[in-house]
């Protein structure tokens, strides 16, 4: 396991004003995914308290939760599963559309990508209102899954996001 802290991470995140649009202010992770040592640090930061909890699937929400999912499914000995943006699994998914600030949206999940029971952890790179997570959550409960835990790289704690997932254990790394 490598030594790396959240504040070191937390250290290589950029900070980009303004994008995608005014008032925003974007937090960056290319920086920290573009270091091998923090990349490795942040993936095993966000596994260390799921090592013991038998995980079977590491589900990642589209698209930067694909790749500290995968990543986390690597380390955890588990296989990962997509949650996509609507219309792009090629198979039968479950849907679940959520609100946004201005408008709505909808993810899926293939209908067969857990069993009834599987333990499940779901990761995503950031926290914000708690919309997209929540949404992942209903499906993977549809389909049966036990979740274990949702964990974050990023929690925006001043847009309350985890209050929408209150039934669920939620770790975040870095909390803004």
């Amino acid at each position: 396991m490598s030594r790396v802290t959240a504040a070191e991470i937390a250290g290589a995140i950029r900070n980009v004003p303004d994008f995608p649009k005014p008032g925003i202010q974007f937090k960056d992770i290319t920086p920290v995914l573009a270091d091998g040592r923090l990349f490795d640090g942040a993936i095993d930061l966000l596994v260390a308290n799921h090592r013991d909890d038998a995980v079977t699937k590491v589900v990642g929400i589209d698209a930067r939760g694909f790749i500290f999912g995968a990543a986390a499914a690597l380390k955890l000995g588990a296989g990962f599963i997509p949650i996509r943006k609507k219309g792009k699994l090629p198979f039968t998914t479950h849907e679940q559309s959520y609100e946004l600030e201005y408008g709505s949206a909808t993810v899926a999940i293939h209908t067969d990508a857990i069993h009834s029971g599987e333990r499940v952890l779901l990761i995503d790179d950031l926290l914000a209102t708690g919309g997209t997570a929540a949404a992942a959550v209903q499906l993977l409960e549809r389909l049966g899954a036990k979740i274990v835990g949702l964990g974050f790289l990023i929690e925006l704690g001043f847009l309350d996001g985890r209050r929408r997932l209150r039934n669920h254990r939620v770790d975040a790394l870095i909390r803004y």
